[in-house]
């Protein structure tokens, strides 16, 4: 190990992360991300990785994309944060972007600088708009780390902050059970459903058929709010724009965040529908953020959403997804013991593996084998398997002949 790995380590488990630091090392990972671009990260020590992580989504469109970071300089020769209390140019161009692509009608969007603070957004909107407390959401959901959206999501990360919530002013059930959905609203007392479209921290169980426009409907009969979060299934990465296009779902609020960044400047939004916007006409300052909507982050999300919106991205999604799929149903077919089940929608993949921690094991012999993926919080059987946008058939196959690698280490270092 270099020097200057040693030292970034050290440095971060005595004033940033110890117990993060420590858990990976126990692992036997000992990342420190140096040089990176495109979909390809290298250790501080060198060691080429090819990043299927991407940081939940962040890099959809690979680490420093050229075109990316030329939209910033430009805006830094002419821009810098601005002012959250002024109407802006740069803000209101990238809202009426995501406007025009939204699914249905959400014409207003409320900018923040990260995927919580826009799900608190969503969370207390439905509130004004319902004049009701409740929040429904599902068991190990993740909806961010503050607030209403920390209480909204697994006990986890909210019980040992004490941010549970009030007795009943939360409730998680099951996904994929619309009885439970339907008992859970049918006192009329629920101001929203929020749900991600594929639960990401929990290893990305697929909908079922019918599951998300089920709930959608409960939503509409019981006056609760429907709120999609979108943060890490958005912007091309299930084949739409939009995860809840592929199911057949127009929701109330869409939050949107992490690629939206380009990975570069910090920037997430909630879109809302009229029926919930009223606060927006009612009170200018009912929710202010000085970094929401910052106007260096303006256009590099206009940017993004310019490059995800091209004709041919949404079809290479496609196809990436074909090959990696085919590939790993293949590799499957020879490790039938080892490796369960391949999750698929687009570019989400998450990959269950026969023992209850297996995808933690696989994520150490992954990156001996050049591949970095992460384990699902909520599921370390689960590996969550996170291709790019733009990626390319001799990437897939490369990745293909990593993961065969080190899933092959995984298993002889298990029998041994």
């Amino acid at each position: 190990m270099s020097e200057a790995k040693r030292r970034v380590l050290e440095l971060a488990e005595r004033h940033v992360c110890p117990n993060r630091v420590a858990a990976l090392r126990a692992l036997g990972i000992d990342l420190v991300i140096g040089r990176r671009e495109g979909y390809r990260i290298w250790d501080l020590d060198g060691r080429e990785l090819l990043d299927f992580h991407l940081n939940g989504g962040v890099f959809n469109l690979g680490h420093r994309n050229p075109e990316v970071c030329d939209a910033l300089r430009a805006a830094l020769d002419e821009l810098d944060v601005g002012n959250h209390h002024f109407p802006s140019g740069p803000r209101a161009e990238l809202a009426a972007a995501l406007a025009a692509l939204a699914p249905g009608d959400l014409p207003y969007a409320v900018f923040a600088p990260s995927g919580s603070e826009a799900i608190e957004v969503a969370l207390k909107t439905a509130r004004r708009a319902t004049k009701r407390r409740r929040i429904v959401s599902i068991q190990r959901g993740y909806h961010g780390q503050s607030g209403l959206g920390l209480a909204a999501g697994d006990e986890r990360f909210s019980r040992p902050f004490l941010s549970e919530g009030a007795p009943g002013e939360f409730l998680q059930v099951p996904f994929n059970d619309l009885a439970a959905m339907e008992e859970s609203l049918r006192a009329d007392d629920v101001a929203a459903v929020i749900l991600e479209t594929i639960p990401a921290t929990c290893g990305f169980p697929l909908p079922a058929e019918g599951y998300l426009p089920g709930v959608k409907a409960l939503c509409e009969r019981h006056g609760s709010v429907y709120e999609a979060d979108e943060v890490q299934t958005g912007l091309g990465r299930t084949g739409s724009m939009w995860g809840v296009e592929r199911f057949g779902v127009v929701p109330d609020v869409l939050v949107t965040g992490k690629g939206l960044s380009g990975g570069l400047y910090p920037i997430s939004a909630a879109l809302l529908s009229p029926r919930v916007a009223g606060w927006l006409h009612e009170d200018g300052w009912g929710h202010t953020s000085t970094f929401g909507g910052a106007e260096l982050g303006c256009r590099v999300g206009q940017k993004v959403l310019e490059i995800t919106a091209r004709p041919g991205v949404l079809e290479n999604v496609a196809a990436v997804s074909e090959r990696l799929g085919a590939g790993l149903e293949d590799i499957r077919s020879r490790h039938a013991d080892w490796l369960l089940e391949v999750r698929r929608c687009g570019v989400v993949m998450g990959l269950r593996f026969a023992h209850e921690r297996g995808a933690m094991w696989m994520a150490k012999h992954l990156y001996e084998a050049g591949l970095w993926a992460m384990f699902a919080g909520f599921d370390p059987s689960v590996l969550q398997f996170k291709a790019g946008l733009l990626v390319d058939a001799d990437y897939c196959d490369e990745a293909l002949a990593r993961f065969e690698d080190g899933l092959r280490r995984c298993v002889t270092a298990l029998r041994g």
